[in-house]
């Protein structure tokens, strides 16, 4: 039997995103108070959305699966 979707593949350990030409920022919406966790081109200006942050544990989550030290906020 085949699959439709395929299967999601775990990956532990650090990712790793370009920080000479990525900057990472943590989108805010003033209206709802969402907060998304991403990279930012600095050449471009295009955003790129990785995770949903929730809760403190959901930023701590992002920063050490990335290895980024500081984030900034950006609305």
């Amino acid at each position: 039997m085949f699959r439709i979707f395929k299967k999601q593949e775990v990956n532990s350990g650090i990712r790793h995103y370009d920080p000479v030409n990525q900057k990472p920022i943590l989108r805010c919406s003033i209206c709802t108070g969402e907060q998304v966790a991403g990279f930012k081109d600095l050449h471009t200006g295009k955003f790129t959305d990785i995770m949903l942050i929730r809760n403190d544990q959901d930023l701590q989550n992002f920063k050490d699966q990335y290895g980024v030290a500081d984030i900034t906020k950006e609305f």
